[in-house]
């Protein structure tokens, strides 16, 4: 660039700093929200991934009872192997035995300790013999005696635990309190891939897993020297047979490590999902200040103009103040990257999702690609405000106040056209995947993604058409306000029509407001209220007994099954069922070649007798007897099974064979969503089945909880209450939303302010000149005021008709009765009073700017 369009450049920096300072602050905020969002996902991932810390760090081989699930690496295996069998074998060294339990671990307050990222807080054996303990002692000793446990150290951070200190431990059949003798650490780390252990003497992990004396799932083996781990295990795999499986212990962990590393890219692709949001609403935000920035100052641009300078150079010297604004903010988004980091990474935890085992992240990504994204959000934002400031033409230099020339309407609307087609696309995208994917998570999340872009795309679109709305809407809030202010209302009138780019900038960014909190209230609200209707639908318990610490999910954690004896002979007590749940693998009947994603299910069971009087399931299923089941239509439709036919399922205790008794429904998706087994056929299945709850038929709240009263972390909740808490697990991703939405409406409500304050400022001269020829300060307040009315009206109805058709879009795509574009009629009220408040918040300031400007200054104004 010239040396002379430089010192214009830095001529405007040193005079407009305070205008500067707004949209430098704009910019700021979503190069921030960016900077957080990814630091937040890559703590996440490397949280997840666990890293490469193992238990397994010192054993060469492992001999696994019966087989293992190939798709989950965490997964114990489903058999039994005696440790003598395999401990005098030539070639092993040395040998133990391993088995692992799912466990709650509390405070003594009740308060859950949440695992680190999605893993599981498991229960193991410690492990004695130096050549394969991988558990190095950070304070304390190893336990010795029942009811001692060592724990690892992220326990004892999230937790806040010392050595002495007491814990609850929930087992799947009973509630107690041990005492931490140590605190340990695993390669240096925190925790291990699978989650959090809770180490315990060899006997005591027998009797919680059910295993009889000198049983395990599984026996760890150090080889002798001079043997090969994979020459052991193939003498071991020969010698042992198919009843059990032998594998190395590098190739477990590798598994492990890869299986960790693909969970955290999924929670990274979920976070990249929200921060795109924040990406979209920071180059909304900086495109709309920008270009009040330049109308502005049309005037000086126009002069630039007129003695000489090119379109070309013009819009450089635009583009070199975004550059500088953008590096600026740049620097000082990734510095506020981290404590907003810190606060995502805490609301995260309150729901179950902890990660702040891991490090603040100060590599190369997390620092450099906030500041390339924050310079490219803002030279893209600055884009357009270049171009308009290129074509100013001389005679506006001329013009004593800032008016908007006419523009020609077809460019608007071809490129409105464009956007909205792409959007259809996008949509179009959702209903193939819908038709041609499986029902799933996967499928969902999908949707989902497409239709928040199409969204984004709609509201592009209606902001390049906002200017067109101005005129006949200006017109009817000046009508109104003729009638009620008289010549104040008519001088509001023909301030909004005369500059409706200046109002559509600001009523855009209150738009993006309102469709962020709409889409995300509306979702909330219709599902939420499925969920309620739903469960009141099936429970027909009056109460359950649950947890009160959660799982990583946000659910209630799985409890004692003792404490349904508890409150069976309380007063008032009818009917009680233990609700418990487990997982399982459809083996296929017919092995093929081709290689298959296996089919994985959960089976709830319930006690059959009276089952009527705690669940009403649809369908109406027969009372199922041992070796039963019932399978929700979904699931036989899908994988084309009949009633009657047998088939083979791979639980905890190994292979299984179950007749189909009949189907059923749950329309809640929280008690019985896929299948159902009697008590007895559970125990074949996992005899450590977690219990989820116990529900009650009769009985009172406050006898309940007296029966209840010498077991810790447990609660008596009624119908609704266990409703909503049992529906947390699902709607965990709606409610990983709030906080970026909520950041995200920050940043849009601080660009209309800013956009507003700009535009006054924009007006200074005409102010001025309207308090030289008689108009009072509350007129002038008012002028600006009924411009704000204006904002209300045609953001709030733009941000609605986003909202609504984004759930009606979730709604057709996804086919989810969860998803009713049915909002209550008060919501809309709110809405626009909420809408009409910020904007009137934001706008008193300039207001009482407007009314104080004086004559001299309004005579010498740009």
């Amino acid at each position: 660039m010239g040396n002379p369009l430089w010192l214009i450049a830095r001529r405007t920096f040193a005079e407009g700093w305070l205008r500067l300072t707004a949209t430098l602050l704009a910019a700021l905020g979503s190069i921030a929200l960016i900077a957080g969002s990814l630091q937040f996902a890559l703590r996440a991932q490397e949280a997840v991934a666990g890293s490469d810390a193992s238990e397994y760090v010192h054993a060469d081989v492992l001999v696994q009872g019966g087989t293992v699930d190939p798709g989950d690496p965490f997964a114990p295996p489903d058999g039994r192997i005696r440790l003598d069998q395999v401990a005098s074998r030539p070639g092993v060294a040395a040998a133990v035995g391993d088995a692992t339990t799912a466990v709650t671990a509390s405070r003594t307050d009740g308060q859950a300790i949440t695992a680190a990222a999605e893993g599981r807080t498991l229960l193991r054996p410690w492990v004695s013999d130096p050549e394969l303990n991988p558990y190095r002692l950070e304070a304390g000793r190893a336990p010795t005696a029942d009811g001692e446990v060592a724990i690892v150290r992220h326990m004892s951070l999230a937790g806040d635990l010392r050595v002495g200190d007491t814990m609850t431990l929930t087992l799947p059949r009973q509630t107690r309190q041990v005492r931490i003798a140590g605190i340990v650490s695993v390669q240096g780390r925190g925790a291990v891939a699978a989650g959090d252990l809770v180490l315990a003497p060899p006997e005591t992990v027998q009797r919680a897993a059910m295993l009889p004396a000198g049983s395990w799932q599984s026996v760890w083996l150090k080889t002798a020297p001079g043997v090969s781990a994979d020459r052991l295990r193939g003498e071991l795999a020969r010698d042992l047979g198919e009843a059990v499986t032998v594998r190395t212990a590098e190739s477990v962990r590798n598994a492990q490590t890869a299986a960790a590393s693909g969970e955290g890219a999924s929670i990274a692709g979920v976070v990249g999902m929200l921060a795109s949001v924040a990406i979209f609403v920071g180059l909304f935000v900086v495109a709309n200040t920008f270009g009040t920035l330049v109308r502005q100052r049309t005037r000086r641009l126009a002069l630039l103009s007129a003695i000489g300078a090119t379109p070309r150079q013009i819009g450089r010297l635009i583009r070199l103040e975004a550059l500088v604004l953008g590096a600026v903010a740049a620097v000082g988004g990734v510095a506020a990257g981290f404590p907003l980091a810190e606060m995502i990474i805490w609301l995260f935890a309150r729901d179950g999702f902890d990660v702040s085992a891991s490090a603040p992240q100060v590599g190369l990504v997390a620092l450099a690609v906030p500041v390339v994204v924050g310079l490219l959000v803002t030279q893209a934002a600055a884009w357009r405000a270049a171009y308009r400031a290129g074509s100013v033409s001389p005679i506006e230099a001329l013009r004593s106040t800032v008016a908007e020339p006419r523009e020609r309407r077809w460019p608007r609307l071809l490129s409105a056209s464009v956007i909205f087609v792409g959007a259809c696309f996008l949509c179009a995208v959702a209903v193939t995947v819908r038709v041609s994917d499986p029902p799933g998570s996967d499928r969902t999340f999908a949707i989902t993604l497409m239709i928040l872009f199409a969204s984004m795309l709609a509201v592009t679109g209606l902001a390049v058409l906002t200017p067109f709305f101005v005129g006949p809407l200006g017109g009817l809030v000046g009508r109104i306000g003729t009638l009620v202010s008289g010549e104040t209302g008519r001088l509001a009138h023909a301030t909004i029509t005369r500059s409706p780019r200046r109002v559509s900038s600001a009523a855009s960014s209150l738009m993006l407001g309102v469709a962020l909190v709409a889409s995300l209230a509306l979702v909330t609200m219709s599902v939420n209220d499925r969920f309620r209707e739903a469960g009141r639908e099936v429970m027909a318990a009056e109460h359950a007994i649950t947890s009160t610490a959660r799982t990583a999910e946000g659910a209630p954690a799985p409890l004692g099954r003792d404490v349904a004896a508890k409150v069976t002979g309380a007063p008032g007590v009818s009917r009680t069922a233990v609700l418990t749940r487990t997982e399982v693998t459809l083996v296929p009947a017919k092995p093929t070649r081709a290689a298959a994603e296996p089919f994985r299910f959960l089976v709830s069971g319930a006690e059959q007798a009276g089952l009527r009087d705690v669940l009403r399931l649809g369908g109406r299923p027969p009372a199922l007897r041992e070796g039963e089941i019932a399978l929700s239509s979904a699931v036989m439709k899908e994988r084309g099974l009949r009633r009657g036919e047998d088939i083979i399922v791979r639980g905890a205790q190994g292979r299984t064979v179950l007749t189909i008794a009949g189907s059923y429904h749950d329309p809640s998706h929280l008690f019985a969503d896929q299948a159902l087994v009697a008590p007895a056929t559970m125990d074949r299945l996992d005899v450590n089945a977690a219990a989820l709850a116990v529900l009650v038929r009769g009985g009172s709240p406050e006898a309940l909880a007296r029966a209840v009263a010498g077991v810790p972390g447990v609660r008596v909740l009624d119908r609704d209450a266990y409703v909503a808490a049992a529906s947390q697990s699902l709607t965990r991703a709606l409610r990983s939303t709030y906080s970026f939405v909520g950041m995200a409406l920050l940043l849009a409500l601080f660009g209309m302010a800013t956009t507003v304050t700009m535009s006054v400022v924009e007006r200074t001269r005409e102010f001025g000149l309207l308090g030289a020829v008689g108009a009072t300060m509350r007129q002038i307040r008012s002028i600006v005021r009924w411009e704000a009315a204006t904002v209300v009206v045609l953001g709030t109805i733009l941000g609605l008709v986003i909202g609504i058709g984004t759930l009606a879009l979730l709604h057709v795509t996804s086919g989810s009765s969860f998803l009713r574009p049915d909002p209550p009629w008060w919501l809309y009220l709110a809405l626009a009073a909420g809408a009409a408040v910020a904007t009137l918040a934001t706008s008193a300031l300039p207001a009482r700017r407007a009314a104080s400007v004086p004559v001299l200054e309004a005579a010498k104004a740009e």
